[in-house]
């Protein structure tokens, strides 16, 4: 009997990514392997199935993203008790079925998506000054030694990013006043730097909070190598949105100066970003005073 449904691409995994009668014989399976009791509740949010099992969270990861596990389990080991925010501790990972998991610690507190909006301004400063500070500390940590990490060389990623970065942007819809001006932006932006640890998606789906006070930072699996600017594309676009006020204590807890070049360098980053997607983001930020990508950068990245 086949415990696990197929998923070997991501057309099959599509197909029962949200299936729990397709899933549940397997996670049912592998926790009782595991020793954990308890029902397992499915999170409603996530790329991947991730269950709450009491104090515990079982991560699952089929074939076709058999490639993040290592990733996952290998920098939530490296950076767990090492930041000012908690991260989850690692009970076990491996394969289990031919499809891998990480079962670790269920941090306490609710998503910062859903606590922002009623923070207070000084709640906000605060949580803003905490990720500030959980990134400096994330960004000067040995990145583990993870086999196979993708990119192996930062540089070759970002020379595809930028070559490929304005035909992304139209497919997904963005107007062709924005896209012509893609290539020579990034032209003029200097984009070299020394490669750190980066999370690569501090958002507020991926942030809890609890009193004002961050409990959790988790989904470690997108984990690169890279240069720091690049992680700020996901407090600034998914978190603060265009507030100066909170986006400047950040990078001001973080250690950094605000200036132009800065803020055209995350402009930039913005871009390149694995998963970005500029049209989405003008839908729902901030407009800018003109129709210009440095105007962009003036408005999205203020502090």
């Amino acid at each position: 009997m086949t415990l696990w449904p197929d998923a070997e691409d991501e057309e099959d995994f599509d197909l029962v990514a949200r299936d729990e009668e397709a899933l549940g014989p397997g996670v049912r399976a592998l926790l009782a392997q595991l020793g954990v009791t308890g029902e397992p509740a499915r999170y409603p949010t996530g790329s991947l199935p991730v269950y709450a099992i009491g104090d515990t969270v079982l991560k699952l990861f089929p074939p076709v993203h058999a490639e993040e596990l290592p990733v996952e389990a290998g920098v939530l080991a490296a950076v767990h008790g090492r930041l000012p925010v908690p991260t989850p501790g690692v009970h076990a990972s491996g394969t289990f079925e031919g499809w891998g998991y990480v079962l670790m610690d269920r941090l306490p507190g609710e998503p910062l998506s859903q606590a922002w909006p009623r923070m207070t301004t000084e709640q906000r400063d605060a949580v803003a000054d905490q990720v500030g500070e959980a990134m400096a500390a994330l960004h000067a940590l040995p990145p583990p030694d993870v086999e196979n990490w993708w990119p192996q060389r930062w540089d070759e990623f970002v020379d595809d990013q930028v070559a490929g970065c304005a035909g992304r942007h139209r497919a997904l819809g963005l107007d062709r006043q924005w896209a012509d001006q893609i290539p020579g932006f990034l032209a003029s932006v200097p984009l070299t730097a020394p490669a750190v640890l980066l999370h690569t998606e501090i958002m507020d789906e991926h942030l809890l909070v609890r009193d004002g006070r961050l409990t959790g930072l988790f989904d470690f699996e997108p984990a690169m190598r890279g240069a720091a600017e690049y992680d700020f594309v996901g407090p600034a676009v998914f978190l603060t949105r265009g507030d100066a006020r909170s986006f400047g204590r950040l990078l001001r807890a973080y250690g950094t100066k605000p200036d132009r070049e800065l803020r055209r360098r995350l402009m930039a980053w913005t871009l390149l970003h694995y998963y970005s997607n500029l049209p989405g983001y003008l839908a729902k930020l901030p407009a800018p005073a003109g129709p210009t990508l440095d105007e962009l950068a003036e408005c999205w990245f203020a502090a």
